[in-house]
C-alpha cells in the first residue's frame, strides 16, 4: 500500500478527475444563489436492475453474506456476456452490436467487498466448465500493462524465428482487473496505447501492430472486463483526457458496498452453484457459443412495443445533456450500453426478441450508473448547482414554447420575475444552447439606424 501511494505522489503532474470537474462548473456564482448541501446518499439502485437469472445469481451470492447483490450481478454479466460471443447481434442503423459489457466496481477499500464480487461468478464458471468446457470463455487475471500484451491473449497466429505459433481460435476473453489502478497507471506511461486498444475491443475492432516491426495481431476480439477501484484511485489516477476521448465512458461505472454486516457470511450451496450453471449452459448451447467461428448469424430484434419504448427513452433520458461536461462524456454511451444490456437480458430468457421488460430492466441500470457517476465525480454542493440549472433552463424552455421568443430583459422579468442572478439566466441559457441538438438559438437584431447601440439579442425556440 505504502508503495502504490508512493507511486501516485511522485508521479508528474496530471489532470486529474476533481480538477476537470471543478473546471468544468467553474462560474461566477453567488455562494447566495444555491444553498450548501454537504450530505447525500449514496446510489440506490432499482430492484428491476436484477432481472431474470442475472438477478438469481446476485441474490444467491448475497444471500447470507456482505457481497452487494448489484456488484455481483454487474461482473457476472460481463462474464456471461463475454461467453455468449459474437453470434448473437442486434442491427442498428448500420452498425451490428455486441452483448459485450465493461464494467468498473467503485466501492471504499475494505467496504467495496470487490473481491467477493467475483467469487460466485468464479465458481460459476468452473461448475460450467465441468459440464462443458468449450462453452467457457478464457479467463485473464494476470493485469493488463501493454497493447502488445493484450493482443497476445487472442492473436492470430505469429512465427518466432522458424516456428509457427498457431493462433488462438476463440477470442472470447474476459479480463479481471480487480486492481484496475493498474491500467489507468499503465495508460500514463508514454507511448502506452493499452486504453486505445481496450477502446477498439469494447467496438470489436480487430486489433492491429501499432508498430511495423511487431506483426503480432488479433482479428474479431470479443472482451470483455470487470474492473475494481476505490473511489481515491479512479479520482486520483483517471486524466481528463481518457475522460472525454472515449475510454471511460465504455465502462458500466457502478458504485457499491457491502449491504450488510455479517461475521460469519455462509457460501453460496454447491447445489445451488450446478443449478446456475446449468442455466447458464443452456443460454450458450442457444447461442453456439462453442461455435467459435460463428459471427452475426443469430439476429435479435426489438418487438414494436420495446422500439417504443426505446425511442421514447432515447429522445429524452438517455440524451439528457449530465448538467456539466464532465458527467456528459461519462454518460455518452449510455445508448449503446443500454441496447447490450437489453439483449443480454433477452438472451438469458433464451430468446431472440427484445421486450419491453428487457428495455426498462437495462434502463433501471443507466440510472444506476447515471446516479453512480455523479455520486463520485461530482461534489454534493456542485450537484445542487447543476439541478438547480437544470430547473431554471427548463423553466425557460417552457416560457419560449409558449413566448415564441424573447430578449434577455424579458427572460428576467417575465420569466423569471427577477428572482434569478445574472449567472443562473446565463446557465439557463447556455444549456439549451449547447444541447444536443440545440434547443433554442440566439438572433441578433440590428437596431434602427438612427438608433444608437448595440444589436437586440433575441432567443427563440430552434
Amino acid at each position: 500500500m505504502r508503495q502504490r501511494e508512493s507511486a501516485t505522489t511522485s508521479a508528474p503532474p496530471v489532470t486529474s478527475a476533481k480538477d476537470f470537474a471543478a473546471a468544468a462548473t467553474a462560474s461566477e456564482n453567488d455562494a447566495s444563489d444555491v444553498p450548501m448541501v454537504a450530505h447525500r446518499s449514496p446510489p440506490q439502485p432499482d430492484s428491476a436492475c436484477l432481472y431474470g437469472l442475472i438477478g438469481d445469481v446476485a441474490l444467491a451470492g448475497s444471500d447470507n453474506s456482505e457481497t452487494n447483490p448489484y456488484a455481483i450481478a454487474a461482473n457476472f454479466m460481463a462474464y456471461l456476456s463475454c461467453a455468449i460471443g459474437r453470434s448473437a447481434y442486434l442491427p442498428i442503423g448500420n452498425t451490428g452490436h455486441h452483448a459485450r459489457l465493461f464494467c468498473l466496481h467503485i466501492g471504499r477499500s475494505g467496504r467495496g467487498r470487490k473481491g467477493d464480487a467475483l467469487s460466485l461468478v468464479m465458481r460459476l464458471d468452473q461448475a460450467l466448465r465441468e459440464l462443458n468446457a468449450d462453452v467457457a470463455p478464457q479467463i485473464h487475471r494476470g493485469g493488463l500493462s501493454t497493447r502488445e500484451g493484450l493482443v497476445a491473449l487472442i492473436h492470430d497466429g505469429y512465427k518466432q524465428g522458424a516456428q509457427e505459433i498457431p493462433p488462438i481460435n476463440d477470442k472470447r476473453l474476459w479480463v479481471v482487473e480487480s486492481e484496475f489502478a493498474n491500467v489507468l497507471h499503465q495508460s500514463r506511461r508514454g507511448g502506452n496505447t493499452l486504453s486505445a486498444a481496450l477502446r477498439d475491443c469494447w467496438d470489436g475492432v480487430s486489433l492491429k501492430p501499432a508498430t511495423k516491426t511487431n506483426r503480432l495481431f488479433a482479428s474479431y476480439p470479443h472482451l470483455c472486463l470487470s474492473g475494481a477501484i476505490s473511489p481515491t484511485e479512479l479520482m486520483g489516477l483517471m486524466t481528463a483526457r481518457e475522460m472525454t476521448n472515449g475510454f471511460a465512458n465504455r465502462f458500466m461505472m457502478i458504485w457499491a458496498e457491502r449491504s450488510q454486516i455479517l461475521p460469519f457470511p455462509k457460501a453460496t450451496s454447491q447445489a445451488k452453484v450446478d443449478s446456475l450453471a446449468r442455466k447458464v449452459l443452456e443460454i450458450l448451447e442457444f447461442v453456439r457459443a462453442d461455435e467459435y467461428h460463428v459471427r452475426d448469424e443469430l439476429r435479435l430484434e426489438l418487438t414494436a412495443q420495446a422500439q417504443w419504448r426505446y425511442a421514447h427513452l432515447y429522445r429524452g433520458e438517455l440524451n439528457d445533456e449530465g448538467g456539466i461536461d464532465l458527467v456528459s462524456g461519462l454518460l455518452e454511451r449510455r445508448a449503446p450500453m443500454l441496447l447490450r444490456l437489453a439483449m443480454l437480458f433477452a438472451l438469458s430468457d433464451v430468446q431472440l426478441r427484445i421486450d419491453v421488460v428487457h428495455i426498462d430492466a437495462a434502463m433501471a441500470w443507466m440510472q444506476y450508473v447515471a446516479a453512480s457517476v455523479r455520486y463520485v465525480f461530482v461534489s454534493a454542493a456542485e450537484e445542487e448547482k447543476i439541478a438547480l440549472s437544470r430547473k431554471l433552463s427548463n423553466q425557460l424552455f417552457d416560457f419560449l414554447q409558449t413566448r415564441g421568443a424573447a430578449t434577455r430583459s424579458q427572460i428576467n422579468t417575465e420569466c423569471f420575475a427577477g428572482r434569478a442572478s445574472k449567472t443562473q439566466i446565463d446557465a439557463a441559457i447556455e444549456h439549451l444552447l449547447t444541447a444536443t441538438p440545440p434547443k433554442i438559438c440566439l438572433q441578433l437584431l440590428n437596431r434602427p439606424q438612427e438608433t444608437p447601440g448595440t444589436p437586440t439579442r433575441v432567443y427563440r425556440l430552434v
